[in-house]
């Protein structure tokens, strides 16, 4: 059960009254906890003190944690009792949003724009994890796989070297840098829209966040990360020409890793799916029904504009490159509560690390 369904119950506010397919209802919602709170710019204060989104410090203890089966969270609750709907025929105006429940708009477009990041869940396939740290720089780990012959798993005698695999950390530490975008709008351009308007301007924003985060990622694919760990490159077998061959190729590359993945540009993805070694009837059934990609060579196909037209990216998502994040993504609340929207910076600081060099590698078909 969600919010949305909830504030277009018959009753509006403090009991949920949805019906099940059986037109059963569903029993009152205790909203009196989620009464005792005053959400305020101290709320804001507090949560980035102990490290959390305002949703999550609600979630605590200390405020309105959601028992199990509950069918709001703790944010959601404090919408409720503000009147606030969010979504659906009567949601409320920007305007009233900012009458009744003022505070609570920052994280509002927080939670909203981390589900235009959703959207684009490829950049969650392409990592093999994500790190917090308490820091601007960060030291990736080296991972020596030059010596596959001492690495390797063998009887070992008595007295004889234990196979050993070599890490130490990398030479150069990364800039974890700072990003973020600016929304600019004026009270008047938006008192007068819906919040279910004003969600789809938000949604877009995390969904171009996420694919500029996309495009990190392959930067870091190709130069690496400052540490001499660019992808390793192959060609075609004729310049300017694409060829199964030359994806086989490519393919082979990965022992003993697996080519899971491939990143190329709308022009390179449009040669491969033309290929006719690709041609089965079935992937272009599926394609044409729902605009599922097929997988060549067992590699999900993911489009990136920033890679160049003649250059594709293989990797071993499991392996190839990390995220490192010493900032969340945080909105300015105290500008969005006080000023309106003249200007309220979306801002994250995040950046990209190799994990193993050999995860990765590149074919140039235009050399």
């Amino acid at each position: 059960m969600d919010l949305d369904r909830f504030l277009n119950s018959p009753s509006g506010t403090g009991f949920l009254e949805l019906a099940e397919e059986d037109e059963k209802l569903i029993g009152p919602l205790d909203l009196s906890r989620a009464s005792e709170i005053e959400v305020s710019r101290e709320s804001y204060l507090e949560a980035q003190s102990r490290g959390m989104s305002l949703s999550e410090l609600l979630e605590t203890d200390d405020y309105d944690p959601s028992p199990v089966g509950s069918p709001l969270d703790a944010f959601e609750r404090q919408l409720a009792l503000s009147g606030v709907r969010i979504s659906g025929k009567n949601s409320s105006t920007v305007d009233l949003f900012y009458k009744n429940a003022p505070a609570l708009m920052p994280e509002f477009i927080l939670r909203e724009v981390r589900k235009g990041q959703q959207m684009r869940p490829e950049l969650d396939r392409l990592l093999s994890g994500s790190t917090v740290v308490n820091s601007n720089r960060y030291t990736p780990f080296y991972i020596d796989t030059s010596d596959t012959e001492n690495f390797s798993l063998r009887p070992v005698g008595e007295g004889a070297e234990i196979p050993a695999l070599t890490v130490t950390e990398q030479k150069h530490s990364i800039n974890v840098r700072d990003y973020g975008l600016a929304l600019k709008t004026s009270y008047k351009a938006l008192r007068h829209r819906s919040t279910a308007q004003f969600k789809v301007l938000l949604w877009y924003i995390g969904f171009k966040i996420q694919t500029d985060k996309i495009a990190l990622v392959v930067n870091t694919l190709i130069n690496g990360d400052g540490n001499d760990n660019a992808a390793s490159t192959i060609n075609s077998a004729t310049s300017g020409s694409l060829t199964y061959a030359d994806l086989v190729k490519l393919w082979a590359e990965f022992s003993p890793f697996e080519m899971n993945h491939i990143i190329c540009h709308i022009d390179s993805m449009k040669t491969i799916l033309a290929l006719d070694e690709f041609k089965d009837p079935l992937a272009g059934y599926r394609f044409g029904r729902t605009g599922e990609l097929f997988t060549p060579l067992g590699a999900t196909l993911i489009r990136c504009d920033n890679v160049s037209s003649d250059l594709i990216i293989g990797l071993d998502s499991r392996f190839a490159v990390e995220e490192v994040i010493s900032q969340p993504l945080m909105v300015e609340f105290d500008k969005i509560i006080d000023q309106k929207f003249e200007e309220a910076v979306i801002s994250e600081s995040v950046s990209y690390a190799k994990v193993v060099a050999d995860a990765s590698a590149t074919l140039d078909y235009n050399y």
